[in-house]
């Protein structure tokens, strides 16, 4: 796990992912946009993620970000990927997969919480030629892979997993995920396939938010009963509530041999910002109709 200072890792998986909001709120507030729900949903998972759960080594990335590299090949040598915000890759410790990539801002405020990426490292944030990106890719602080169109990560993830427990290395490999990416039938591939080859040392932590582009998961179509689904084509689920932190690590610290561990996390995408409960079902992402509305979020930051 990333070593904290502070009476417990409990509290301090709480201050980071209130921290989290208020970077996520603060950047939506200045740049009229973002996704501020999805913040309110995950924070915790990746606050828990971070001080608890994962095994990481010391960032070796640049704590404000380089530019965009150009794309990977043999005549660019200075090209990299992101992966190097969460520490080196060694073969006992842990790798993090993080596959809803419209997610970012929510993980960029995450590794400057746990002092992985400077905060000004955000100025960059969606401008050209940065690797700052608004949706995530292989070169973006704390990504590995680019993970888009949702539901392709896992697979990328389960092909790590399991060179890695061929070649007899010990650290697990985490996959976040959002729920809505269950719609998508390469996740269930996915899942039939680290079933089969007995991946043990993949754990996926979905934010069960229930809701999507489009408004709620339920309306557009359902993925439940999820639990039951996943174990039925191999893993081993715990369903836990995704804003209890000590739920979330004993979740996290769940093995059982030869299956992929699944941890529904069942969230509430205003958790922490009852403000914006006032524009469901439509959450997925702000932009603010008016003067009065800034206003009133510039006052829900400050009481954050």
């Amino acid at each position: 796990m990333t070593e904290m200072a502070g009476d417990s890792w409990q509290g301090e998986a709480q201050e980071l992912a209130r921290g989290i909001r208020r970077h996520v709120l603060h950047h939506t507030i200045t740049n009229n946009g973002g996704y501020l729900s999805q913040a309110c949903s995950s924070a915790e998972i990746l606050a828990t993620l971070y001080a608890r759960v994962m095994t990481l080594g010391e960032s070796v990335a640049p704590r404000v970000p380089l530019p965009f590299p150009g794309v990977p090949g043999p005549d660019n040598p200075d090209y990299f990927t992101g992966a190097g915000y969460n520490g080196p890759h060694q073969p006992h410790l842990d790798r993090l997969f993080f596959s809803p990539v419209h997610y970012a801002l929510v993980l960029y405020g995450a590794l400057i919480e746990t002092g992985r990426l400077a905060a000004e490292g955000l100025e960059q944030f969606n401008t050209d030629g940065s690797s700052v990106e608004l949706i995530g890719a292989e070169h973006s602080p704390g990504h590995e892979v680019t993970a888009g169109s949702l539901g392709h990560c896992i697979s990328q993830a389960a092909g790590v997993a399991l060179a890695r427990k061929l070649k007899g290395e010990t650290g697990m490999n985490w996959v976040f995920m959002s729920d809505g990416e269950f719609q998508e039938g390469q996740v269930w591939e996915a899942f039939a396939a680290m079933s089969y080859h007995a991946l043990d040392n993949v754990g996926v932590f979905v934010d069960a938010n229930a809701q999507q582009c489009d408004g709620a998961i339920d309306a557009v179509m359902t993925i439940e009963p999820l639990t039951s689904r996943l174990e039925s084509f191999g893993a081993h689920v715990v369903e836990v509530d995704g804003h209890d932190v000590e739920a979330l690590a004993a979740a996290g610290a769940q093995r059982s041999a030869g299956q992929p561990l699944a941890v529904i996390a069942r969230t509430d995408p205003c958790r922490g910002l009852d403000l914006l409960r006032s524009r469901a079902p439509k959450l997925h992402y702000v932009r603010f109709k008016s003067e009065a509305e800034i206003r009133a979020y510039e006052q829900a930051l400050e009481e954050m």
